[in-house]
Protein backbone atom coordinates (compact mmCIF):
# COMPACT_ATOMS: atom_id res chain seq x y z
CA UNK A 1 0.00 0.00 0.00
CA UNK A 2 1.17 3.51 -0.46
CA UNK A 3 0.77 4.95 2.73
CA UNK A 4 2.58 1.72 4.27
CA UNK A 5 5.07 3.00 1.88
CA UNK A 6 5.10 6.72 2.44
CA UNK A 7 5.76 6.15 6.21
CA UNK A 8 8.75 3.48 5.92
CA UNK A 9 10.32 6.33 3.58
CA UNK A 10 9.54 8.61 6.31
CA UNK A 11 11.12 6.06 9.28
CA UNK A 12 13.81 5.47 7.05
CA UNK A 13 15.30 9.15 6.39
CA UNK A 14 14.66 9.77 10.29
CA UNK A 15 16.89 6.77 11.15
CA UNK A 16 19.43 7.41 8.18
CA UNK A 17 21.22 10.93 7.75
CA UNK A 18 20.60 10.58 3.81
CA UNK A 19 19.52 7.99 1.49
CA UNK A 20 19.60 7.84 -2.24
CA UNK A 21 16.77 8.07 -4.58
CA UNK A 22 18.18 4.23 -6.32
CA UNK A 23 18.55 2.87 -2.54
CA UNK A 24 14.63 3.60 -1.80
CA UNK A 25 13.78 2.35 -5.31
CA UNK A 26 15.49 -1.04 -5.00
CA UNK A 27 14.84 -0.93 -1.06
CA UNK A 28 10.70 -1.12 -2.05
CA UNK A 29 10.84 -2.38 -5.36
CA UNK A 30 9.14 0.53 -7.10
CA UNK A 31 10.71 3.33 -10.05
CA UNK A 32 12.55 6.29 -9.47
CA UNK A 33 9.44 7.91 -10.56
CA UNK A 34 7.61 6.64 -7.55
CA UNK A 35 9.87 7.35 -5.26
CA UNK A 36 9.74 11.24 -6.75
CA UNK A 37 6.36 11.22 -6.04
CA UNK A 38 6.24 9.67 -2.41
CA UNK A 39 8.75 12.39 -1.52
CA UNK A 40 6.60 14.69 -3.01
CA UNK A 41 3.60 13.78 -1.30
CA UNK A 42 5.55 13.63 2.03
CA UNK A 43 6.71 17.45 1.50
CA UNK A 44 3.15 17.91 1.16
CA UNK A 45 2.03 16.58 4.27
CA UNK A 46 4.37 18.96 6.07
CA UNK A 47 7.50 16.86 6.46
CA UNK A 48 10.93 19.03 5.33
CA UNK A 49 12.66 16.71 2.98
CA UNK A 50 15.47 17.83 0.93
CA UNK A 51 17.20 16.55 -2.09
CA UNK A 52 20.74 16.87 -2.00
CA UNK A 53 22.74 16.83 -5.51
CA UNK A 54 26.94 15.38 -6.36
CA UNK A 55 28.60 12.45 -5.32
CA UNK A 56 26.79 11.01 -1.64
CA UNK A 57 23.76 12.98 -2.55
CA UNK A 58 19.77 11.95 -2.14
CA UNK A 59 17.33 12.83 0.51
CA UNK A 60 17.35 13.57 3.99
CA UNK A 61 15.23 15.19 6.53
CA UNK A 62 16.04 18.47 7.41
CA UNK A 63 17.63 18.02 10.80
CA UNK A 64 15.98 20.71 12.87
CA UNK A 65 13.15 18.53 12.44
CA UNK A 66 14.11 15.35 13.60
CA UNK A 67 13.93 13.83 16.86
CA UNK A 68 17.18 14.07 19.28
CA UNK A 69 17.36 10.53 20.33
CA UNK A 70 18.57 11.47 23.43
CA UNK A 71 15.44 12.93 25.02
CA UNK A 72 15.12 9.25 25.74
CA UNK A 73 17.10 7.74 28.09
CA UNK A 74 17.35 3.59 28.82
CA UNK A 75 14.86 3.65 31.24
CA UNK A 76 12.27 5.29 29.08
CA UNK A 77 13.26 3.38 26.07
CA UNK A 78 12.78 -0.31 28.51
CA UNK A 79 9.38 1.51 29.55
CA UNK A 80 8.07 1.94 26.26
CA UNK A 81 9.12 -1.27 24.62
CA UNK A 82 7.89 -2.96 27.65
CA UNK A 83 4.40 -1.23 27.32
CA UNK A 84 4.14 -1.93 23.43
CA UNK A 85 5.49 -5.63 23.77
CA UNK A 86 2.73 -6.34 26.10
CA UNK A 87 -0.09 -4.71 24.52
CA UNK A 88 0.82 -5.50 21.23
CA UNK A 89 -1.67 -8.08 20.84
CA UNK A 90 -4.39 -5.66 21.92
CA UNK A 91 -3.20 -4.24 18.46
CA UNK A 92 -3.75 -4.56 14.85
CA UNK A 93 -1.07 -6.63 13.97
CA UNK A 94 0.19 -3.95 11.74
CA UNK A 95 0.08 -1.12 13.84
CA UNK A 96 1.76 -3.13 16.77
CA UNK A 97 4.95 -3.84 14.21
CA UNK A 98 4.75 -0.37 13.27
CA UNK A 99 4.94 0.97 16.95
CA UNK A 100 7.18 -1.16 17.79
CA UNK A 101 9.89 -0.82 14.95
CA UNK A 102 9.68 3.14 15.56
CA UNK A 103 10.50 2.84 18.95
CA UNK A 104 13.67 0.62 18.33
CA UNK A 105 14.83 2.81 16.43
CA UNK A 106 15.45 5.60 19.30
CA UNK A 107 17.25 2.69 20.91
CA UNK A 108 20.98 3.33 20.36
CA UNK A 109 23.17 0.08 19.29
CA UNK A 110 25.12 -0.39 22.04
CA UNK A 111 22.77 -0.75 24.66
CA UNK A 112 20.13 -2.55 22.44
CA UNK A 113 20.49 -6.09 23.51
CA UNK A 114 20.19 -5.02 27.10
CA UNK A 115 17.02 -3.24 26.76
CA UNK A 116 15.47 -5.73 24.23
CA UNK A 117 16.18 -8.22 27.33
CA UNK A 118 14.44 -6.40 29.85
CA UNK A 119 11.83 -5.66 28.29
CA UNK A 120 11.43 -8.88 27.34
CA UNK A 121 10.66 -10.33 30.67
CA UNK A 122 7.21 -9.01 30.85
CA UNK A 123 4.79 -11.44 28.83
CA UNK A 124 0.72 -10.55 28.35
CA UNK A 125 -1.58 -12.85 26.98
CA UNK A 126 -4.81 -11.40 26.05
CA UNK A 127 -6.71 -15.09 25.20
CA UNK A 128 -8.42 -17.03 28.14
CA UNK A 129 -7.13 -20.36 29.00
CA UNK A 130 -10.89 -21.55 27.59
CA UNK A 131 -9.12 -20.68 24.22
CA UNK A 132 -11.26 -17.72 22.83
CA UNK A 133 -10.06 -14.99 21.06
CA UNK A 134 -10.39 -11.57 22.96
CA UNK A 135 -7.99 -9.76 20.54
CA UNK A 136 -10.46 -10.21 17.28
CA UNK A 137 -13.33 -9.30 19.67
CA UNK A 138 -10.84 -6.15 20.29
CA UNK A 139 -9.95 -5.74 16.70
CA UNK A 140 -13.97 -5.66 15.98
CA UNK A 141 -15.12 -2.79 18.78
CA UNK A 142 -11.83 -0.29 17.56
CA UNK A 143 -12.75 -0.98 14.24
CA UNK A 144 -16.38 0.40 14.89
CA UNK A 145 -14.95 2.52 17.20
CA UNK A 146 -12.23 4.49 14.17
CA UNK A 147 -15.29 4.63 11.89
CA UNK A 148 -17.70 5.62 13.97
CA UNK A 149 -20.08 2.25 12.98
CA UNK A 150 -22.44 0.61 15.22
CA UNK A 151 -21.94 -3.30 16.36
CA UNK A 152 -24.08 -5.87 16.53
CA UNK A 153 -23.69 -8.72 18.63
CA UNK A 154 -25.52 -11.39 20.85
CA UNK A 155 -24.84 -10.81 24.88
CA UNK A 156 -24.94 -12.91 27.52
CA UNK A 157 -26.13 -11.50 30.75
CA UNK A 158 -25.48 -12.67 34.25
CA UNK A 159 -28.49 -14.14 34.80
CA UNK A 160 -27.23 -16.53 31.76
CA UNK A 161 -30.25 -14.98 29.22
CA UNK A 162 -28.97 -13.89 25.64
CA UNK A 163 -30.08 -11.23 23.96
CA UNK A 164 -29.61 -9.06 20.33
CA UNK A 165 -27.64 -6.02 20.94
CA UNK A 166 -26.90 -2.79 18.68
CA UNK A 167 -24.70 -0.36 20.18
CA UNK A 168 -22.40 2.77 19.31
CA UNK A 169 -19.23 2.09 20.67
CA UNK A 170 -17.34 4.83 22.84
CA UNK A 171 -14.74 3.45 24.97
CA UNK A 172 -12.55 0.10 25.66
CA UNK A 173 -11.51 -0.13 28.82
CA UNK A 174 -9.61 -3.24 30.56
CA UNK A 175 -10.54 -3.40 34.25
CA UNK A 176 -10.00 -6.27 36.73
CA UNK A 177 -8.60 -8.34 34.23
CA UNK A 178 -11.35 -8.20 32.12
CA UNK A 179 -12.28 -6.38 29.12
CA UNK A 180 -15.04 -4.41 28.40
CA UNK A 181 -16.25 -1.56 26.03
CA UNK A 182 -18.47 1.12 27.03
CA UNK A 183 -21.03 2.66 24.32
CA UNK A 184 -24.86 3.36 23.98
CA UNK A 185 -27.42 0.61 23.17
CA UNK A 186 -29.73 1.62 21.13
CA UNK A 187 -31.29 -2.09 22.09
CA UNK A 188 -31.98 -0.26 25.95
CA UNK A 189 -32.06 2.91 24.88
CA UNK A 190 -29.05 3.77 27.24
CA UNK A 191 -25.33 3.86 27.90
CA UNK A 192 -24.16 0.16 29.33
CA UNK A 193 -20.87 -1.45 29.96
CA UNK A 194 -20.33 -5.23 27.97
CA UNK A 195 -17.90 -8.04 29.06
CA UNK A 196 -16.20 -9.00 25.78
CA UNK A 197 -16.04 -12.47 26.98
CA UNK A 198 -20.11 -12.46 27.26
CA UNK A 199 -20.02 -11.27 23.27
CA UNK A 200 -21.21 -13.62 21.15
CA UNK A 201 -21.53 -13.62 16.91
CA UNK A 202 -19.78 -10.11 17.01
CA UNK A 203 -19.99 -8.30 13.73
CA UNK A 204 -19.01 -4.76 12.64
CA UNK A 205 -22.18 -3.24 11.00
CA UNK A 206 -22.46 -1.20 7.68
CA UNK A 207 -24.11 1.30 9.20
CA UNK A 208 -22.50 4.50 10.56
CA UNK A 209 -23.64 6.86 13.74
CA UNK A 210 -22.64 10.62 14.36
CA UNK A 211 -21.46 10.31 17.95
CA UNK A 212 -23.50 11.91 20.85
CA UNK A 213 -22.09 15.46 21.76
CA UNK A 214 -22.18 14.43 25.69
CA UNK A 215 -21.30 11.23 27.01
CA UNK A 216 -21.18 10.72 30.14
CA UNK A 217 -17.79 10.35 32.31
CA UNK A 218 -17.66 6.54 32.71
CA UNK A 219 -15.31 6.55 35.50
CA UNK A 220 -16.83 8.72 37.95
CA UNK A 221 -19.12 6.33 39.12
CA UNK A 222 -18.38 2.60 39.98
CA UNK A 223 -19.52 -0.02 37.94
CA UNK A 224 -22.95 -1.77 38.48
CA UNK A 225 -21.59 -4.64 39.98
CA UNK A 226 -19.62 -2.42 42.37
CA UNK A 227 -22.58 -0.65 43.64
CA UNK A 228 -24.60 -3.88 44.36
CA UNK A 229 -20.65 -5.17 46.39
CA UNK A 230 -21.03 -6.20 49.46
CA UNK A 231 -18.91 -7.85 52.05
CA UNK A 232 -19.16 -11.62 53.31
CA UNK A 233 -17.24 -13.38 56.11
CA UNK A 234 -16.18 -16.73 54.85
CA UNK A 235 -14.15 -19.68 56.66
CA UNK A 236 -12.08 -21.67 54.08
CA UNK A 237 -9.52 -24.01 54.38
CA UNK A 238 -6.55 -23.85 52.65
CA UNK A 239 -7.01 -25.89 49.44
CA UNK A 240 -8.77 -23.31 48.17
CA UNK A 241 -6.62 -20.80 49.01
CA UNK A 242 -5.12 -19.93 45.73
CA UNK A 243 -8.22 -19.21 43.76
CA UNK A 244 -9.78 -16.92 46.59
CA UNK A 245 -6.72 -14.76 46.24
CA UNK A 246 -7.98 -14.16 42.96
CA UNK A 247 -10.81 -11.83 44.71
CA UNK A 248 -8.92 -10.82 48.17
CA UNK A 249 -5.59 -9.54 49.53
CA UNK A 250 -3.43 -11.85 51.34
CA UNK A 251 -3.88 -9.28 54.27
CA UNK A 252 -7.73 -10.02 54.36
CA UNK A 253 -7.31 -13.90 55.47
CA UNK A 254 -6.86 -14.65 59.40
CA UNK A 255 -6.03 -17.88 60.39
CA UNK A 256 -8.43 -19.93 62.53
CA UNK A 257 -5.87 -22.68 63.16
CA UNK A 258 -5.88 -26.27 61.87
CA UNK A 259 -5.85 -25.23 58.03
CA UNK A 260 -8.32 -22.49 58.33
CA UNK A 261 -8.34 -19.09 57.69
CA UNK A 262 -11.50 -16.62 58.21
CA UNK A 263 -11.75 -13.61 55.09
CA UNK A 264 -14.00 -10.80 53.98
CA UNK A 265 -14.84 -11.74 50.52
CA UNK A 266 -17.01 -9.41 48.00
CA UNK A 267 -20.21 -10.51 47.30
CA UNK A 268 -22.63 -9.22 45.06
CA UNK A 269 -26.44 -10.71 44.89
CA UNK A 270 -26.63 -12.71 42.22
CA UNK A 271 -26.05 -16.24 40.30
CA UNK A 272 -22.60 -15.79 39.39
CA UNK A 273 -21.53 -14.95 42.96
CA UNK A 274 -24.20 -17.79 45.09
CA UNK A 275 -21.95 -19.83 42.62
CA UNK A 276 -19.05 -19.34 42.95
CA UNK A 277 -19.33 -19.44 47.03
CA UNK A 278 -20.86 -23.38 46.39
CA UNK A 279 -18.24 -23.64 43.40
CA UNK A 280 -15.41 -24.02 46.71
CA UNK A 281 -17.58 -26.99 48.16
CA UNK A 282 -16.73 -28.40 51.61
CA UNK A 283 -13.80 -26.02 51.66
CA UNK A 284 -15.64 -23.36 52.56
CA UNK A 285 -18.44 -21.79 54.85
CA UNK A 286 -20.26 -19.01 54.24
CA UNK A 287 -20.35 -17.24 58.50
CA UNK A 288 -22.63 -13.86 57.66
CA UNK A 289 -24.01 -12.23 56.79
CA UNK A 290 -26.90 -14.51 58.08
CA UNK A 291 -29.34 -14.16 54.70
CA UNK A 292 -26.62 -15.06 52.50
CA UNK A 293 -26.18 -17.40 54.92
CA UNK A 294 -29.29 -18.82 55.02
CA UNK A 295 -29.69 -18.84 51.30
CA UNK A 296 -26.62 -20.63 50.20
CA UNK A 297 -27.92 -23.61 52.79
CA UNK A 298 -30.93 -23.31 50.87
CA UNK A 299 -29.36 -24.52 47.30
CA UNK A 300 -27.91 -26.75 48.86
CA UNK A 301 -31.01 -28.80 50.00
CA UNK A 302 -32.08 -28.15 46.30
CA UNK A 303 -29.00 -29.78 45.12
CA UNK A 304 -29.54 -32.28 47.62
CA UNK A 305 -33.10 -32.79 46.33
CA UNK A 306 -31.75 -33.03 42.86
CA UNK A 307 -29.70 -36.18 43.67
CA UNK A 308 -31.86 -37.64 46.01
CA UNK A 309 -29.68 -37.16 48.77
CA UNK A 310 -31.47 -38.59 52.02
Amino acid sequence: MKLDRLVSIVMTLLQKKRVGARELADAFEVSLRTIYRDIDAICAAGIPVRAVSGAGGGFEIMQEYKVDKSVFSASDLEAILTGLSGFSAAMRAQDGANALAKVRSFIPADKAKDIELKASRLFISFDSWTGKNICAALDAVKTALDENKLLAFDYMDRTGRKTRRMVEPYQIAFIGGQWYFRGFCRTRGDYRMFRLSRISALHVANETFTPRFILPNFFDSPMPAEREMITVKLRIHKSVMDRVLDFCPIESFVADGDGFFFVDFPFAENEYNYNLILGFGTSCECLAPPRIREEIGRRISRMADMYEVQ
